[in-house]
């Protein structure tokens, strides 16, 4: 999900909202769904799951790379995580977005606190 076509998607999501406030297809919406299970709780997904995504219109190829965005991105966070790793402010000038939160996980409603921008 790239380009100006998806900025309010991508901004719903940064801000924390749930998937189903995400302005998208309901095609987008699962497959969202299953990179967040890929992400969450990868041993959870299921043969159920990856043919939803195909009655939907998603093809092997597609569903793959998805695969492969999501692992490549979740190794990238947890290498970050573990050294200790944040992008400097004036990459983000937004601040940290509202779902890194770590109360994120267990509240959706919580916002990120403000950050200010040195």
């Amino acid at each position: 999900m790239q380009g100006n076509e998806f900025a309010a998607a991508a901004q719903a999501i940064r801000d924390g909202k749930p998937l189903a406030e995400v302005p998208v297809t309901a095609a987008e919406r699962l497959l969202l769904e299953f990179v967040a299970t890929l992400t969450r709780n990868a041993h959870r997904i299921t043969d159920e799951q990856v043919d939803q995504l195909r009655r939907v219109g998603w093809s092997d190829e597609q569903i793959a790379e998805a695969v492969y965005n999501g692992a490549l991105f979740n190794l990238f966070v947890r290498l970050a995580d573990a050294f200790d790793i944040h992008p400097q402010a004036r990459y983000d000038a937004a601040g940290v977005p509202a779902a890194l939160d770590p109360r994120h996980d267990s509240d959706p409603n919580v916002a990120a606190p403000e950050q200010s921008v040195g």
